[in-house]
């Protein structure tokens, strides 16, 4: 059941969610870095590095076009 003015129980697990997602993409951020910074790295850890990043950015970006979509940002 959605909610109109975003205190419902859908909303809060829709910002639970999010805030997991996020949450996770910082922490890949870190490992990233340090990935970035190692000297010896197999082509194999930076594809799945590459494809995780992928997905957490796929993740912050459905985010944002949702909490714009519930601020009315774009219309």
């Amino acid at each position: 059941m959605a909610d109109e003015d975003g205190d419902g129980p859908l909303s809060r697990l829709a910002d639970e969610m999010e805030a997991v997602q996020l949450k996770a993409g910082t922490e890949l951020l870190g490992h990233v870095g340090a990935m970035v910074d190692e000297r010896r790295v197999r082509v194999r850890e930076l594809r799945f590095l590459v494809k995780c990043l992928c997905e957490a950015l796929r993740d912050a970006l459905r985010v944002a076009e949702s909490r714009g979509g519930r601020l009315g940002v774009g219309e």
